[in-house]
């Protein structure tokens, strides 16, 4: 049986000038419930609230319309996207700031756990290190409804994974707003999908979020079709190109991948810090070649014998910890930083382009007219002229906002619209800082086309496991010690590459010794109808659910009777629960009548 919500906001309408849908109302009669053990993933582009909601449920912001309920005694807490570390004087500070703050024990304990001095200055502290800051304030506070906006951000690879196995132990209700599509889809068991002031739910996490989108864009698709209202079609211009751009990427995955399976015949067996550097006919494609190339700071090696040719056409991902030396080996591939030994060859014709998604250079005062086409209406987009306003649209901007105010777009949007302006820009060259960081998940999977159809190299830094393995053609990973691995591949390849080397290192274990023989026999009575009619009982549950979730696939059916949408809830999830139980008792018979046969 489902549980009763922890955390209800019932007829929710906020008005808000500048992002406003519905006449006014950001958002109108929208109901949203948490219940104690919801892991729940708020999807929605950037500008359609997702922050603002996540703050109604907070309590921060008061709702014009609408009710709030809440269980006495529920604590509500909300780790925010960027945090006010101003009058702080120290990291610990921050974290036992205000009236609810936790005790120090607490916060010392999940700091020490999750790698922060707390005793830093916020003013020297970098990007990861204030939010591990706000995040040992959140946790430490024992929340039973955590509210997380973007936590993965600015955090590297060994905080996210601590995050993840943190969240999988947690007891309580979460809801999440996050751009990382393997956060999400690992701990997500449901989504709320916030869509032109309307605010839709599936219990399914996100892993199934964007077969649903495709359903629902398509069925709003073949309605105005039939009312023929060429209007309503013009507005859901962005909504029809949805599945579209995910079909061609599809198409540019296959493309990524031979192109894996061509660099990865120019590596060598062991895969790390060499890459072919004959004199063929590939030097002639080369843009950048690093050879030998080591750079320490004081005792500490952070780049050790690296050699490496990038070639035109090349998308080079660099992944690893933070102070593993990212950083320093993106600038010595392009020329920024000089090595202490050995020597990298920059191609005569390198023209580059940094990205890395400083959005405080956008000056609040200038409009979107200003930063794209300096106050024109045209724009050069890589040497081919194009009207503002139809190149608006290719980012996913709606033409209007053409006069919009920089200080009225959301951060997400901001990221964006830097995005587009430096895209416009000719090079041969893309270096792209953690180029993911605040934008929403139509925004990436546009960026994926986008550098997939650019002409010339990049160079991508990201934590962002789901990009990296959607975008890039070789990844070098830092572990710390000075040594890269150059893997043919993405995210998941290096990963695989570093447990096969953990598990190659380890002690080998003998087998273990063979079990004693076992006495024959035979099922019970009971065990052996189970095992003759299990199967058939598993078909009859599978086609229960299939029948309910086709029920509850109506995206107006929770606006439109709750009560029948929570009956279906409670049974589909009994229905799964019976199943589950079946598969696993058939599976143990199964196995106990192959060991009685042989």
């Amino acid at each position: 049986m489902a549980q009763p919500p922890v955390l209800s906001l019932e007829g929710l309408g906020l008005q808000q000038g500048g992002l406003t849908v519905n006449d006014g109302w950001l958002f109108r009669d929208l109901d949203l419930h948490i219940a104690p053990r919801d892991r729940l993933a708020l999807i929605g582009r950037n500008g359609a609230g997702k922050t603002t909601l996540m703050k109604l449920i907070s309590g921060e912001v008061e709702m014009d319309r609408g009710k709030r309920v809440i269980v006495p005694g529920t604590r509500v807490v909300m780790l925010e996207q960027e945090p006010d570390f101003s009058s702080c004087a120290t990291l610990m500070d921050y974290a036992l700031g205000g009236d609810d703050a936790p005790q120090r024990f607490e916060v010392e304990a999940i700091a020490d756990q999750i790698g922060i001095d707390m005793t830093r200055d916020p003013a020297a502290a970098s990007g990861g290190e204030k939010r591990r800051a706000a995040i040992a304030r959140a946790l430490a506070s024992e929340p039973d409804v955590l509210l997380l906006d973007e936590p993965t951000n600015h955090l590297d690879l060994s905080a996210i994974d601590w995050l993840e196995e943190w969240l999988n132990r947690y007891t309580g209700a979460f809801v999440t707003i996050s751009h990382d599509r393997t956060f999400l889809t690992r701990l997500t068991r449901a989504t709320l999908w916030l869509d032109r002031g309307a605010l839709r739910r599936k219990e399914v996490g996100f892993g199934g979020y964007e077969a649903w989108e495709d359903q629902v864009y398509a069925e709003e698709a073949r309605a105005a079709e039939k009312l023929d209202a060429r209007l309503k079609l013009e507005a859901h211009w962005l909504q029809r190109g949805v599945t579209a751009r995910r079909k061609r990427n599809q198409g540019r995955l296959e493309k990524l991948w031979e192109m894996r399976a061509a660099r990865a015949a120019m590596i060598n067996p062991q895969g790390t810090a060499k890459m072919k550097l004959a004199a063929d006919d590939s030097k002639t494609k080369s843009v950048i070649t690093a050879e030998h190339i080591t750079k320490s700071y004081g005792d500490r090696t952070v780049i050790k014998d690296f050699s490496l040719r990038i070639q035109r056409g090349d998308r080079i991902g660099i992944v690893g910890g933070n102070g593993a030396g990212k950083t320093t080996l993106l600038k010595m591939l392009t020329g920024e930083l000089e090595p202490d030994s050995g020597e990298v060859t920059l191609a005569k014709n390198l023209s580059g382009v940094m990205i890395d998604q400083q959005r405080s250079l956008l000056s609040d005062e200038k409009t979107v007219r200003d930063v794209l086409a300096e106050g024109g209406d045209w724009i050069d987009v890589r040497g081919v002229r194009k009207h503002i306003q139809g190149y608006l649209k290719e980012f996913l901007f709606d033409p209007g906002l053409v006069e919009a105010k920089i200080g009225t777009l959301s951060g997400g949007e901001r990221s964006r619209l830097l995005l587009a302006r430096e895209f416009a820009r000719t090079s041969n060259l893309l270096v792209l800082d953690e180029p993911t960081n605040d934008l929403d998940l139509e925004t990436l999977d546009l960026l994926q086309e986008v550098i997939a159809d650019y002409d010339g190299t990049v160079l991508i830094v990201s934590h962002d496991r789901d990009f990296l393995d959607r975008t890039v053609t070789v990844t070098l990973g830092l572990d710390g010690s000075g040594t890269v691995d150059i893997i043919a591949g993405g995210y998941a390849d290096w990963e695989r590459k570093r447990q096969d080397r953990t598990q190659n290192r380890g002690p080998k274990k003998a087998p273990p010794p063979p079990p004693p023989p076992q006495k024959k026999a035979k099922l019970s009575y009971k065990d052996q109808r189970d095992y003759d009619l299990l199967p058939g009982r598993i078909e009859e549950l599978e086609a229960e659910i299939a029948a309910n979730e086709d029920a509850m696939a109506d995206p107006d059916l929770y606006t439109a009777d709750p009560k029948k949408f929570a009956a279906l809830t409670a049974k589909l999830e009994k229905l799964r629960g019976e199943k589950d139980a079946a598969e696993e008792r058939w599976l143990a018979l199964a196995e106990e009548v192959e060991a009685l046969e042989g």
